[in-house]
């Protein structure tokens, strides 16, 4: 008997609202398609953006998902949220189509049983997996009262820059993201996604080959052979790393470029060699970053009654009158008029806000603003979930 909907999540991983369609982010959901075609439309997506695969599941009769996908030259971050299902891919699949690539899925929600090259795990929420395109894989995803959502990056073999005998130890086996190749390349993602309607083109294939370069470095860490990894891909993790601690340090005044270079163990002039390859140098990085914070703590209600110089001294901007100038120059007034600014502003939406907030009811009662409720179940007693073969 087919079954109802699981309840979905309120949506931790990729803001599609926010997101849209804009820039390299494609969002999309099975809402746009009957609810009689809606597994069909969802097996299309995984064909499309991870690969050629047999899905099954028993809420075929109204399989709600969304789906997003942030194309990053060849590498690819895609983002799915789905009810359980089991999925495998077999030798017939690949013999069809076989992208040559690595997939690492970060379950955000939900739980996973995998098999591959004889590895079988079983995956839980906030862990990650490595599946390869070139060899059968099955998976279960599990859970009866929640959606499950999954992040999967995709990554050619041949970007990697890694030897495909050593990870393919790794298919199939519950990876942690923790350490700090675990948490830079989960930072990196949830930034990706966080920015994706401002990406320039030229931003877009920088970033595709950071993200390979933190994928190589996370499972090279897993296999204990950091010496795999080519010499350009480290120096692009300790960039990134470097980037994340300035960023968790803004408001020590301290923050220097002699101390950043102290703490990651290397020269000064290595320091800002390796920010060549970045839009600004450290310390105008550095600048840059507490001037952001400092402007949206001034555009903030919350903050209103703090001093302006406390909320510089926040970010360890501690001269009142070089605070001021530094602002002025970056956003064209000073920061006392862009408090002004910004409370005009919120005052004027709020002034200017509809009458009529609440949401109204149709006559079957349920609200406008409310998704659909799951539908009951229509298959017949004893029916089977329904394999739709793909590829």
């Amino acid at each position: 008997m087919s079954k109802a909907n699981p309840k979905k999540p309120s949506g931790r991983a990729l803001d599609q609202k926010r997101a849209g369609g804009h820039g390299p982010l494609i969002t999309m959901s099975s809402k746009a398609v009957q609810a009689v075609d809606r597994f069909a439309w969802y097996s299309d997506q995984v064909r499309q953006y991870i690969f050629p695969i047999t899905l099954s599941t028993p809420y075929t009769a109204d399989f709600r998902s969304e789906v997003s996908a942030l194309r990053l030259g060849v590498v690819q971050v895609a983002h799915f949220t789905f009810p359980p299902l089991q999925a495998a891919r077999t030798a017939r699949h690949i013999r069809h189509l076989d992208p040559e690539s690595y997939q690492l899925g970060w379950i955000r929600r939900g739980g996973m049983g995998v098999t591959q090259l004889r590895n079988d795990a079983f995956i839980g929420t906030d862990d990650m997996v490595l599946f390869g395109t070139s060899h059968p894989l099955e998976a279960d995803v599990r859970g009866e009262d929640v959606m499950a959502e999954v992040t999967v990056l995709r990554v050619p073999r041949s970007a990697l820059s890694l030897p495909s005998a050593q990870a393919d130890r790794l298919l199939a086996r519950r990876l942690a993201p923790d350490g700090v190749s675990g948490s830079l390349l989960r930072q990196h993602v949830d930034t990706l996604v966080a920015h994706a309607s401002g990406l320039g083109p030229a931003e877009v294939h920088r970033l595709g080959t950071i993200t390979a370069d933190l994928v190589a470095c996370f499972v090279a860490d897993r296999l204990d052979k950091a010496e795999l990894v080519p010499p350009e891909a480290r120096t692009t993790v300790l960039r990134a790393q470097i980037n994340t601690f300035i960023n968790h340090h803004l408001g020590d005044p301290e923050l220097r470029p002699a101390a950043i270079a102290a703490h990651h163990h290397i020269s000064l002039r290595s320091l800002h060699s390796l920010f060549q390859q970045e839009p600004a140098t450290v310390a105008a990085t550095i600048r840059r970053l507490r001037l952001e914070r400092c402007r949206a703590d001034l555009a903030d209600p919350g903050m209103r009654e703090q001093p302006i110089a406390a909320l510089a001294a926040r970010w360890g901007l501690l001269l009142p009158a070089e605070f001021s100038r530094a602002f002025k120059a970056a956003y064209g007034m000073s920061p006392g008029e862009y408090r002004a600014e910004a409370a005009r502003l919120q005052q004027s939406a709020r002034d200017h806000k509809p009458l009529c907030t609440r949401p109204q009811a149709d006559p079957s009662g349920r609200r406008h603003d409310e998704g659909s409720p799951p539908q009951p179940a229509t298959e017949p007693p004893g029916s089977r979930a329904t394999p739709l073969v793909l590829g």
